[in-house]
């Protein structure tokens, strides 16, 4: 295939943006983007650094972030598997992108920053669920702030399409690379696993 190597082949393709594409871009968290982003209990991160690119789905039972001013958010980094991927870019790229989404509701709201991590107790400190603390928490310093269009996820009928069938599970997907791996196990099994385990 032919790959497109400049802008101007790819924006004549295209055509000009919609105007209010552009123009609904704000510098800060606005009161109605507060609204949105502290109904949100998920969120995707999305980092890059010398390795390549990440984006990984952080979620809670409540506010997924606290929103310290108009242009700071604070992203606790909770249980997960060590990997930290998206902690060592943001160490070495500040550059990050949230991406909020509320069941049933086709729109998301985007956020564009830079980003730091901290693992000051003043700050760890503000979050606790289960009794515990995260180890750290993300600073997030707001430089866009915007909604996505809602085709892509009434294309995709995200929150309502019936659970297909036949598709693979985590067990599955660790089986295929691990033969011999207890995938039937490991599935059933993970909800208790995961109690203990979530903050």
């Amino acid at each position: 295939m032919t790959p497109i190597t400049d802008l101007e082949t790819l924006e004549a393709i295209y055509g000009a943006p919609v105007a209010l594409s552009l123009t609904k871009v704000v510098p800060h968290i606005t009161p109605l983007y507060r609204r949105w982003i502290e109904a949100a209990r998920f969120v995707i991160l999305s980092t890059s650094g010398p390795e390549g690119t990440d984006a990984s789905p952080r979620g809670d039972d409540g506010p997924v972030v606290r929103i310290a001013d108009k242009k700071t958010i604070l992203l606790p980094d909770w249980r997960g598997n060590n990997r930290i991927d998206s902690l060592r870019n943001i160490v070495r790229d500040p550059k990050v992108s949230l991406m909020f989404m509320i069941p049933g509701c086709n729109n998301v709201v985007r956020i564009n920053g830079r980003a730091i991590v901290t693992a000051d107790a003043a700050v760890t400190g503000q979050f606790t669920q289960a009794k515990k603390h995260p180890r750290t928490v993300i600073a997030i310093n707001v430089d866009e702030a915007y909604f996505q269009c809602a085709k892509a996820l009434m294309r995709s009928r995200l929150w309502t399409a019936p659970h297909p069938e036949g598709i693979p599970t985590a067990g599955q997907f660790v089986k295929e690379i691990e033969t011999g791996f207890d995938a039937e196990a490991y599935d059933s099994g993970y909800a208790e696993y995961a109690k203990p385990r979530m903050w």
